[in-house]
C-alpha cells in the first residue's frame, strides 16, 4: 500500500531524468502553437531557445487524450479524460521506452466546481511517485492559461503568467512564461501545465 504524506510535496524529485530538473529555477517559452502544420499543441522552449517538450495534436481542441513529447518525439506522459462514476477528470501517466510505465508516476486532476459564478478556477491533483502520494493545488483564472501549481503548504512549485517584452509589450493569449522552481520535475509540470490547457478547452 502507498504511503501517504499530506505536508510533502513528491513534484519535486520525482524525476528520475536530470534533464528534466535543475538545482536553479528556470524559466520556459510556452507557445500554444504546434510546429506541424495544420497541427492543434503547444511548443515549449528554454532560456537558450531550444524545444525541449511538444504537443502535436492532429485533431481539434478537446481532444480526449493528448501526448506531450520531447524534441525528438519520445512520449514522456499521457493525458487522458476520465469520464467515470467514481472520478470525472483528467488522468496523466508517465512513459518509459515508448510505453506507459504502470508502476511510474501518475495524477489524476479535477476541476472544484463553485455555485456562484466566480473569476478564479481551482483544480485538485493527486500525485503518485515513487509509490508515495501527495496532493497539489492547481489555481488560476476563468478562460485565462494564468495559474500557479503549489503543494498543500501553500509553496509555489511552478507558475505559468503572459509573456511580455523587455519594454512590458504583452505577447499575446498564446505565447506564455513558464516558471519552474528548482529541483521540480519539470516534464511533470508540463504535463500539468497541459491538463490543466485541455480542462480549460485551450488545448
Amino acid at each position: 500500500m502507498a504511503k501517504v504524506y499530506p505536508k510533502r510535496s513528491m513534484i519535486e524529485g520525482c524525476s528520475d531524468d536530470e534533464v528534466y530538473s535543475s538545482s536553479k529555477r528556470e524559466i520556459f517559452t510556452v507557445w500554444m502553437k504546434s510546429l506541424v502544420i495544420n497541427g492543434n499543441g503547444c511548443t515549449v522552449f528554454n532560456s537558450k531557445g531550444d524545444v525541449v517538450f511538444r504537443v502535436d495534436n492532429y485533431q481539434t481542441k478537446s481532444t480526449t487524450e493528448t501526448l506531450l513529447m520531447n524534441l525528438h518525439g519520445q512520449v514522456l506522459f499521457s493525458i487522458r479524460r476520465k469520464k467515470l462514476v467514481f472520478f470525472k477528470g483528467w488522468e496523466g501517466r508517465k512513459w518509459n521506452n515508448s510505453k506507459v510505465d504502470r508502476e511510474g508516476t501518475l495524477f489524476k486532476v479535477n476541476k472544484k466546481w463553485k455555485v456562484f459564478a466566480s473569476e478564479f478556477v481551482s483544480c485538485h491533483a493527486d500525485l503518485r511517485c515513487n509509490n508515495v502520494t501527495s496532493m497539489l493545488k492547481i489555481l488560476g483564472f476563468q478562460r485565462k492559461l494564468m495559474f500557479k501549481i503549489m503543494d498543500y503548504e501553500g509553496r509555489v512549485l511552478a507558475e505559468v503568467i503572459g509573456k511580455q517584452t523587455a519594454g512590458g509589450v504583452a505577447l499575446g493569449d498564446d505565447v506564455l512564461t513558464l516558471v519552474v522552481e528548482p529541483q521540480v520535475d519539470q516534464a511533470l509540470v508540463m504535463a500539468l501545465v497541459i491538463t490543466y490547457a485541455m480542462l480549460n478547452k485551450k488545448l
